[in-house]
């Protein structure tokens, strides 16, 4: 996920924030945090949690979350638990996921300018809901 020649944080599995989270980076979050992200691109941990919303334009998400998710470009791998709304353009659900919410494919708010929605970067004319289910 992380872009040539962007910033690449890390928020490590014995770190735990209270508060909301703006980044022009590219994010690895491992520990806890609570409070709502916005960012580029985050990549989440398998035990990491996150109490707040998370707002980017592609998220990986394999722990826990509790809030509403809007991403250009999300993959829910088979470890993760959401409990929260859902907001995509593209979206890939690994089999075994946990998802308790609704989904809304439309155009997600971006958190950055300049990167093109996921559906035309994945040869999409962005007309139709693009949902991938991987075993």
């Amino acid at each position: 996920m992380a872009n040539p020649g962007s910033t690449f944080s890390v928020l490590g599995p014995d770190v735990s924030i209270t508060g909301d989270i703006s980044a022009n980076a590219d994010l690895h979050v491992d520990g806890k945090v609570h409070g709502d992200i916005t960012c580029k691109a985050i990549v989440q941990g398998e035990e990491s949690v996150i109490n707040g919303s998370i707002e980017a334009e592609s998220a990986r998400i394999s722990g826990t979350v509790k809030g509403t998710i809007s991403a250009r470009e999300l993959v829910v791998l088979r470890s993760a638990r959401i409990e929260g709304d859902v907001r995509y353009e593209a979206l890939t659900v690994e089999q075994g996921a946990h998802i308790e919410g609704r989904f809304s494919h439309g155009e997600a708010r971006a958190s950055t300018q300049g990167a093109k929605p996921a559906a035309k970067q994945n040869g999409n004319d962005g007309g139709e809901p693009v949902l991938t289910v991987a075993n």
